[in-house]
């Protein structure tokens, strides 16, 4: 049992760490932004980088002996697809972080906790749990507070901004769902690879003249790669690792780290104040994420310490 417990804790300190590493993204964003580079040149280098870093990690493993899976061309259309998808996140995000500032814009993506139990209600026509009814609750309430509703500056918040946010945690939430589903037996670096070149198409016809613009020279490069590691390439790699040994809702739980991650590295490299209410409700948020995987975590944790016996 105690060697059963220690793998947990492992395991659950990679899948901790991948959640963490979304949440240097905006920061990313922000400090592109100011060095001069269009929104739409941050949202193309991120897919861009983060397909270059997947097929370096693939090669790697080919010159290993490890050969990638044979895909159909119909498996192959399915993994671009999602590409898409999590590029429309990317997309809608930057463009809300132009507006916004990183604790609201992070608060609002995050909805996609309660965003994603509407969506799975919807597409198996199963009722809402009690557990489920109030962490959405709980969840509305926190981000009421983390997004600065009640500071003094709540009236400047520019209404678009916050639209592009909400549909961001939208996309995220569809994205969630649908990686569920799609290319699940694969080896994570080679469905890596095709979702990013996904992403790509969205990307470069966003930003058309990306190459031409002559980013990549004066510098976009460096905030590519971090946002291609950080974005894609490592919390790809260690979800793979962790979740299948983990309960659902643990793995859940520890992804949150995005969040409360986010926002620090915000108030510590960037300077951005937050106040008491958002902290509480950064809180609250968490609280509400706790409380909807709470059916799956206790029993299937329980579970687990059976299967250890």
């Amino acid at each position: 049992m105690a060697s059963m417990q220690k793998n947990i804790l492992k395991y659950s300190a990679l899948v901790f760490a991948g959640g963490a590493s979304y949440g240097i993204m905006a920061t990313t964003v922000k400090f592109a932004l100011a060095d001069g580079f269009q929104w739409t040149q941050v949202a193309a280098s991120q897919p861009l980088f983060g397909t270059l870093l997947f097929a370096v990690a693939l090669a790697v493993l080919a010159l290993a002996g490890k050969r990638p899976v044979h895909l159909s061309p119909r498996g192959v259309l399915r993994l671009l697809g999602l590409g898409l998808t999590t590029c429309t996140t990317c997309v809608l995000y930057n463009f809300a972080l132009t507006r916004l500032s990183v604790a609201v814009a992070i608060t609002l993506l995050f909805q996609f906790t309660w965003i994603g139990v509407v969506i799975q209600i919807v597409v198996t026509r199963r009722r809402p749990s009690t557990a489920e009814l109030a962490a959405a609750a709980i969840i509305l309430g926190g981000t009421l507070l983390a997004s600065g509703l009640f500071s003094e500056g709540a009236g400047a918040m520019d209404p678009l901004g916050v639209a592009c946010g909400l549909l961001s945690a939208v996309s995220t939430a569809l994205f969630m769902f649908l990686s569920g589903r799609i290319g699940v037996d694969l080896p994570p670096i080679q469905r890596g690879l095709f979702v990013c070149l996904g992403a790509c198409i969205l990307g470069f016809a966003v930003c058309p003249g990306y190459f031409a613009s002559g980013a990549l020279q004066a510098g976009i490069w460096k905030y590519g790669l971090v946002l291609g590691a950080f974005g894609l390439l490592i919390p790809v790699v260690l979800f793979g690792i962790g979740t299948p040994h983990l309960p659902t809702g643990l793995s859940t739980i520890m992804a949150s780290s995005e969040l409360p991650c986010g926002i620090l590295i915000s108030v510590f490299v960037l300077g951005e104040p937050v106040s008491t209410l958002q902290a509480v409700g950064v809180v609250v948020i968490l609280a509400g994420v706790a409380v909807s995987q709470l059916p799956n975590l206790l029993p299937a944790k329980t579970g687990v310490l059976e299967d250890a016996r």
